[in-house]
């Protein structure tokens, strides 16, 4: 089968279209002929080493896919947490999940680890009470646009997106945002301040760490909940106990994995998320699908922030 691997970290030029044996199911394994492969930020970072859990080479990146069960030929996705850029993939059974009719593979994959982050972030991690503002960081990109959307259903009173671009931020509007902003970390405190009408922000989704950490902490209303869920600056933050209780605020770390051996936190969730989608309430922003041999390009446009919502490759090119 024809695979991206990695056999050293570093950069996007490390991605090299190889040609390996098809992977054998052991018990409790599943395998599945990859139509589409999903990009996640994190594999940038799992490129170079820097993610959250250390690699190990050789390695095919890609946590996840959509396809098709060789076994049983039923339209899936499936969190594989490495082997995605590949024509196929073996997965537990476990993490395996039938896409039902009316939602279609690209929009089934960015509910998955995107859309599932999203969900949670709601209502795992910031337990949003009625009418908070709620500020949602790069809005434009998977995780963002989903959080838009979600915001007013899952409770939200006010949704404030940040995004890189006018595009991005007339994108965000579209989707649901009651207001969208610069995204640059100079003057976002205020900026953030601003357009929740002159009233500090009730709860923050964060993915940059530096500098939008800091901005964003800042802006926070007494009792409000500032949710990590990445770390796309490459500058980790540290956090003193002080600040937090000046204002009775949270930090709240989240990170999809301990969620994954819990399987009612991702059947539950990714049933409502489909759902949605069925019934025309949630879209799905599908961005730039990628030809497998291109991993590299689309794996730079997505780090230069030249991407907008879910990015795709498709295997067969």
């Amino acid at each position: 089968m024809r695979a991206i691997q990695i056999s050293e970290f570093g950069g996007p030029e490390v991605l090299q279209l190889v040609e390996l044996p098809t992977p054998e199911p052991a018990d409790g394994q599943v395998l599945v002929k990859v139509s589409r492969a999903g990009l996640n930020f994190a594999d940038t970072h799992q490129r170079e080493n820097t993610y959250l859990s250390r690699a190990t080479l050789p390695l095919i990146p890609g946590a996840e896919v959509a396809g098709t069960r060789v076994d049983s030929g039923e339209r899936v996705v499936a969190m594989c947490g490495t082997g995605g850029y590949a024509e196929y993939v073996v997965v537990p059974e476990s993490q395996v999940f039938p896409i039902p009719d009316g939602v279609d593979e690209g929009t089934a994959l960015a509910l998955l680890l995107q859309g599932l982050t999203a969900w949670h972030l709601y209502k795992t991690c910031a337990r949003i009470g009625g009418g908070e503002a709620v500020v949602v960081h790069a809005a434009a990109g998977g995780v963002g646009s989903l959080a838009v959307q979600l915001g007013k259903p899952l409770g939200a009173g006010r949704v404030i997106a940040t995004a890189s671009t006018p595009e991005k931020r007339e994108l965000a509007l579209s989707l649901g945002a009651d207001a969208a902003t610069d995204a640059s970390p100079e003057g976002m405190t205020e900026r953030l301040i601003e357009c929740n009408d002159g009233h500090r922000v009730d709860v923050v989704f964060e993915m940059a760490g530096g500098a939008v950490f800091e901005q964003s902490l800042a802006a926070l209303a007494p009792f409000g909940r500032l949710v990590a869920y990445g770390g796309a600056s490459g500058t980790m933050n540290e956090v003193a106990t002080g600040a937090l209780m000046q204002k009775s605020c949270a930090v709240v770390g989240f990170w999809l994995v301990h969620c994954l051996g819990r399987r009612e936190m991702v059947q539950d969730a990714l049933a409502d998320l489909f759902s949605r989608a069925a019934r025309g309430e949630l879209r799905a922003v599908i961005g730039a699908t990628y030809p497998l041999s291109d991993a590299a390009q689309a794996q730079s446009e997505m780090q230069a922030r030249r991407t907008t919502g879910k990015v795709l490759l498709d295997p067969a090119g």
